[in-house]
């Protein structure tokens, strides 16, 4: 129910205002995002642990979740009006 309300919310808005970004630019802006972020947990985690092969995996799995949350609340956020000029 609220998730549709969301998507209805959302094709309103693109419809009415014509401004929205592209799926390809989210997926760009998550990856490049995600690159850094990963970037971060892989050196944060080789800290930690001390073993270079446990901060790749923690990293790759890292990598994944985050970008597929990151683009869904991207494309959330694209269509909530609030903060909008």
């Amino acid at each position: 129910m609220i998730i549709d309300q969301v998507y209805n919310n959302i094709k309103a808005n693109q419809k009415s205002t014509g401004k929205s970004e592209r799926h390809s630019r989210s997926i760009v802006k998550a990856i490049s995002w995600r690159t850094l972020g990963t970037l971060d947990t892989v050196l944060i985690s080789w800290f930690i642990s001390g073993n270079l092969s446990i901060a790749f995996s923690i990293g790759t799995f890292e990598l994944l979740t985050k970008t597929l949350l990151y683009y869904f609340h991207e494309r959330l956020w694209n269509g909530i009006k609030w903060g909008n000029k």
